[in-house]
Formats: structure tokens, sequence, C-alpha cells
């Protein structure tokens, strides 16, 4: 535990893609539009912003709240926790080369603390980590027709989504 009771958080996911830099990076390009070629809006609240995606931009997807610190198109695009209660840091998503292709990463660094030093691991990041790969299947799959091994859900997360399910 750090100062006032916080905890560490850091949560990388990452997938080699045998394509260029610049082709995932259109993808990284387009988060928050419609539609969306990264986020993979079919399964998962979709992210959305108050203008289009730019430094300032002030969104979120679902119940996490972030604003755009930080962008540089085709490569990196950081985000700045601004809600709920509990969780600070970051997250962003990067695109790196690589022999052969490229890398798309996504990165949380953060704390947390307070009612989020429960919530972290027991809700928010199983589903986290799902999105997160769902949505790195779906650049997989815009960008080279396939997802090689695709990710499916854990019961823990099928579970919380049906829990999660507001009645119609």
């Amino acid at each position: 535990m750090g100062h006032n009771g916080a905890v560490r958080l850091r949560n990388v996911h990452e997938r080699f893609l045998p394509v260029p830099a610049a082709s995932a990076g259109r993808l990284l390009d387009g988060l928050g539009g419609r539609p969306d070629p990264l986020w993979p809006t079919a399964d998962w609240p979709p992210m959305r912003f108050d203008c289009p995606l730019q430094v300032g931009a002030d969104g979120g997807h679902g119940p996490i709240r972030y604003r755009v610190e930080e962008f540089e198109p085709g490569s990196r695009t950081r985000f700045r926790f601004t809600g709920p209660p509990g969780l600070t840091g970051f997250h962003e998503f990067v695109v790196a080369e690589a022999p052969g292709g490229c890398v798309l990463r996504h990165a949380i660094e953060g704390r947390t603390a307070g009612a989020m030093l429960l919530a972290w691991p027991l809700f928010y990041r199983p589903l986290h980590d799902a999105l997160i790969e769902d949505s790195l299947d779906k650049a997989e799959r815009t960008l080279t027709g396939a997802v090689a091994r695709p990710r499916s859900w854990s019961r823990w997360v099928r579970l919380l989504r049906r829990a999660g399910r507001r009645p119609r």
C-alpha cells in the first residue's frame, strides 16, 4: 500500500499485428467515433467524448470517466481518469513498430483508494481485461481478416455482465 492506503495499479494488454503501424494507428485515431474501428461497441458501453478525439476532450465509457491528456495521431492516446472516485492515473493506447508489423498496447497506470480498493479487483479489472481483449480482437480481425487466438469471457465476467444488465 502506498500513501493514504492507495494501492498501485498497473495493467497492460498488447497484441502483435502483422501490419504496418500506420494501419493500426488509423484504428486508434478513430476511438470514440461512430462507428468506432477499435472499441468493441457491439458488446460494451461505447467510448464517447464531448468533441472529436483531441487533447481536452471529456468522456468515458460506462462509469469510467476521463479526459484526453495526450494525443499523437497514429501512435498514442492517453486518457487521464476523472472518475469514479478512488481511481487515479491514466490509461492509454499505443501503437509501436515491431519486426514484421506492430504492437498495439493498452496500459493503465495509477492508484486505487477507498471503495475502489475492492471494486477494482472484484469488478472493474475482470470487466476491463475482457473489454480490452475484445478490442484487440477487433483490431486484429479488422486489420488481418481473422483472429488467430480469440479471447473468451470468463464465467466471472459473464456473471458480472448478467448482473449488471438493466431490466427492459
